[in-house]
C-alpha cells in the first residue's frame, strides 16, 4: 500500500509552487516513497521518516522562523528554496500556531519563504491506522479541518499555503 496526496491551494500556492516544480515533486516524492512501512507509522516515527527523507533531499531541518536561534517554538520543520514545509500531526489545536509560522517567515521584514507546504493527514487515514494498523491518531488535525478552517483566516494569513492531506 502506497500514500496518496489530496491537494489545497490557498492564494494560489500551487501556481507558486509551480514555478519550482523540481521543489514540488521533491516534496511528493518524499510523501509517496515506496519504502515507508505504512503499518509502522505512529506520529513521532512518521515525523522521523519524513524528517530523514527530507534531509536526504537536502531540506535544512528546524530553521528558525526569527533570528533568534535560542527560541525553540520559532522553528518551521524544513526549508528549502524559499519554501516552507510543515508536518501537521500535532493536536488539531496547533492549527492556528503553524499557520502563523508561515506568515511570520513570509512577513514582518524576515522574508524567508514565498509558499507554505503543510502536511497533515486525512480523517480516512486516521481511521484507516487505527482500524489496520492500531496505531492511534486520534486528536491529530485533520486535512479536512485545514481546508475548511484556512480560509476563514484570510485576513491575518497572506502568504500562499499549499496544503497536502495524506491518505490510504
Amino acid at each position: 500500500m502506497r500514500l496518496r496526496l489530496q491537494k489545497f491551494s490557498f492564494r494560489f500556492a500551487e501556481q507558486v509552487l509551480n514555478s519550482k516544480l523540481v521543489l514540488k515533486e521533491e516534496i511528493e516524492t518524499v510523501l509517496t516513497n515506496p519504502n515507508i512501512d505504512i503499518s509502522s507509522l505512529s506520529r513521532p516515527r512518521f515525523n522521523e521518516v519524513l524528517k530523514g527523507l527530507f534531509i536526504e533531499m537536502g531540506w535544512q531541518s528546524q530553521p528558525s522562523v526569527f533570528d533568534e536561534a535560542d527560541d525553540p517554538s520559532a522553528k518551521m520543520d524544513f526549508l528549502k528554496e524559499r519554501i516552507g514545509v510543515e508536518v501537521g500531526f500535532g493536536h488539531a489545536s496547533f492549527l492556528g500556531i503553524d499557520l502563523l509560522k508561515f506568515q511570520v517567515a513570509s512577513y514582518s521584514g524576515l522574508d524567508k519563504i514565498d509558499v507554505g507546504v503543510y502536511i497533515v493527514t486525512t480523517r480516512s487515514f486516521q481511521k484507516r491506522m487505527k482500524a489496520d494498523y492500531n496505531q492511534n491518531w486520534e486528536g491529530s488535525l485533520t486535512f479536512e479541518k485545514v481546508v475548511r478552517y484556512l480560509p476563514h483566516f484570510k485576513s491575518a494569513v497572506q502568504v500562499p499555503i499549499y496544503v497536502i492531506g495524506l491518505d490510504l
